[in-house]
């Protein structure tokens, strides 16, 4: 893991389309900007985890396992006019 110490407008690259920018920090919480291709899924961790929880569940109960990518595909994406990105 890499940890870094960054102030408000500073920027973090990932490869050479993901830019991270810190926007603010107040009070302990960090807002952060993702800059992002539209084909990169951008998820919370808390969320990842529900889906992987649903995916467990729904693999115990159908006796198989049931594709991550599925259960994300059924998540709603914000669309354009909700400045996704």
């Amino acid at each position: 893991m890499l940890i870094l110490t960054r102030r408000a407008g500073e920027r973090v690259l990932i490869g050479n389309e993901i830019v991270v920018t810190v926007l603010a920090v107040h009070r302990g919480q960090v807002r952060l900007g993702i800059s992002a291709p539209r084909e990169c899924r951008i998820l919370r961790g808390e969320l990842a985890d529900e889906v992987r929880a649903e995916n467990r569940d729904a693999a115990a109960h159908a006796g198989g396992p049931v594709e991550v990518s599925a259960l994300l595909e059924a998540l709603p994406r914000p669309s354009d006019d909700q400045g996704a990105r």
